[in-house]
């Protein structure tokens, strides 16, 4: 019973983790097993050897969930990315312009702190900085062994390693920033091809891989102090890269292996962006039920990320000298 829980957590964090606007953290969070799962990756690089192997167990039983879901996923995505490139487009711009409302709702607090604005241009210039001077951006990036270079290889590690981050920050998705680097598309693609047993799209996923995983290993502490030392900015900031993705989701078409014109009013679907809309909604209202349930007393998100961490903390430092982390 327990591996097919976790399997179809795995299953449901991978179809949010497939699509912009949409985070896997988010569905963690809604099924009811965010702070285990943000547990289990710190303790898997800082915890005790037997901390590390119930980890890697309930890491493992996630992940395969998780494979199945995103193959699933990207079989369905791939095809539509030629036959329905504007619907899809129409949808992810649904589903990130409707989420700006849901943050600004749930960081009033943060967002009071108005000096803190300039992270919000930050957001945006990063942004803008990413789509012109981007390797993959607006010519149909090629990402099989024939076409990777050295520097495309370097691009596309980092790139992995920050969009493997989005999955513990609140309100942005893995393929959101991978759609500001331009590499939303491409890698879809190559994972679509890799399960056709195209195997010269093998290296750039094991490059791709090699960036998630060390996104993993160093960045779970640091986003922690980031969110509870400078929350303010660092919602700002997070704002910024969310309004500036909405110009990449709307060029995304450019950045196919056969390139479309950016989307245009012409080809703008109203239907699919309200769908987009629809399902927003619904995951909010059934993400307050679950928070409503999982913690009564009313703490937030972010509260219970913190509290869950310093649990953990304290568990591992119980009875030993004060560590780094402490």
């Amino acid at each position: 019973m327990d591996l097919f829980l976790n399997l179809i957590r795995g299953f449901s964090m991978a179809l949010a983790d497939s699509v912009p606007g949409v985070s896997g953290g988010t569905i963690a969070f809604v099924l009811g097993f965010y702070d285990e799962f943000i547990g289990s990756l710190y303790v898997l690089t800082h915890g005790t050897r037997e901390l590390k192997q119930h980890a890697l167990v309930f890491l493992g039983k996630l992940g395969i969930g998780w494979a199945l879901g995103m193959g699933s996923s990207v079989m369905v995505l791939g095809s539509l990315f030629t036959t329905r490139i504007y619907e899809l487009s129409s949808l992810f711009l649904g589903l990130s312009l409707f989420s700006l409302p849901l943050i600004l709702k749930e960081e009033k607090q943060a967002l009071s702190q108005k000096n803190r604005l300039p992270f919000f241009l930050l957001g945006l210039f990063v942004v803008f900085v990413i789509t012109w001077f981007n390797p993959a951006g607006g010519k149909g990036v090629q990402v099989d062994v024939a076409q990777l270079t050295p520097t495309l290889g370097l691009y596309i590690f980092v790139c992995a390693m920050i969009a493997i981050c989005a999955m513990v920050l609140p309100g942005i998705s893995g393929s959101t920033m991978l759609l500001i680097f331009g590499l939303y598309v491409p890698i879809i693609g190559a994972i679509r091809e890799f399960l056709h047993m195209n195997l010269s799209y093998l290296p750039v996923l094991i490059i791709f891989g090699c960036g998630v995983l060390t996104g993993i290993v160093g960045i779970i502490r640091i986003v922690k102090n980031a969110l509870e030392m400078h929350r303010a900015a660092m919602v700002y900031f997070i704002l910024g890269l969310m309004v500036g993705s909405l110009y990449t989701i709307v060029t995304g078409p450019t950045t196919l292996k056969i390139p479309q014109p950016a989307m245009t009013f012409e080809t703008f679907s109203p239907l699919c962006f309200l769908l987009g809309g629809i399902f927003l909604y619904a995951l909010d209202k059934l993400r307050k039920f679950s928070e409503k349930k999982l913690h009564p007393e009313g703490k937030s998100f972010v509260h219970c990320f913190g509290s869950a961490f310093f649990l953990l903390q304290k568990f591992l430092c119980y009875g030993k000298t004060p560590c780094i982390l402490c």
